[in-house]
This record gives C-alpha cells, sequence and structure tokens, in this order.
C-alpha cells in the first residue's frame, strides 16, 4: 500500500508530460515509437510478460497497461520526473497510468507507443 502513492505520483508525471509535449516525430527517429497510433489497427505482436520484463532500461523500455505492451524507450529522457517512468519498466503499468488524476487525453496519447499485446 506504501508503494501505491510514489506509483500514482510518477505516473502522474508521466502523464502531465505526455499531455504537455510537442507531438511530432524527432528527426533520425527510430523504430516504432515514432509511429502513429495507426498502429493498432495493424496486425499486432503477442509478447509475454517474461519477454517485456528484458525490456527494464533507460535504452529499452517497455511497460504494460491493460494488456497492452507499450515500448517508451524514447519517451524516457523526455519524462519530466526524470528516472520514475523506469520504476515499472519491463512491468505492468495499468494501476497508476488510470488513476483519477490524469486527463483523458493523455490516453489517447499513450498509442503513439503501442507495439503489441501481452500474451495471455
Amino acid at each position: 500500500m506504501e508503494l501505491l502513492v510514489p506509483l500514482a505520483l510518477l505516473v502522474s508525471v508521466f502523464l502531465i508530460f505526455l499531455l504537455l509535449s510537442p507531438r511530432h516525430p524527432k528527426s533520425g527517429s527510430k523504430g516504432k515509437s515514432a509511429q502513429p497510433s495507426l498502429n493498432n489497427h495493424k496486425a499486432s505482436k503477442s509478447y509475454t510478460k517474461s519477454e517485456v520484463s528484458t525490456h527494464n532500461k533507460r535504452t529499452d523500455c517497455w511497460i504494460i497497461i491493460k494488456n497492452k505492451v507499450y515500448d517508451v524507450t524514447s519517451y524516457v529522457e523526455e519524462h519530466p520526473g526524470g528516472d520514475a517512468i523506469l520504476a515499472h519498466a519491463g512491468d505492468d503499468s495499468t494501476e497508476g497510468f488510470f488513476g483519477p488524476q490524469h486527463a483523458t487525453r493523455v490516453f489517447d496519447m499513450i498509442d503513439d507507443f503501442y507495439i503489441g499485446d501481452l500474451e495471455q
């Protein structure tokens, strides 16, 4: 229970930054994180929790939100909460992400980082 408050704060900062950051791809960006949210309409890849858990560092950061996998590596350095985004790197961030403190626009913005679904 003691970890829920810091987790909610970390996710809040992440989402606020998503709201305030410009939504244009950086020049020279590579990878799926720079792809538009149209990825949701393509056939998606499935990842096991074990696969996702290996992407748990600053240079390779994936998170799970509602059984969907997001590669947020390109966002780590821009995160206004600093390394707070790394607290759940390679793991499930659903609970904090859907806290009452977040604006609904953030839920659409996360789609830019979608890479697939979590295998059940």
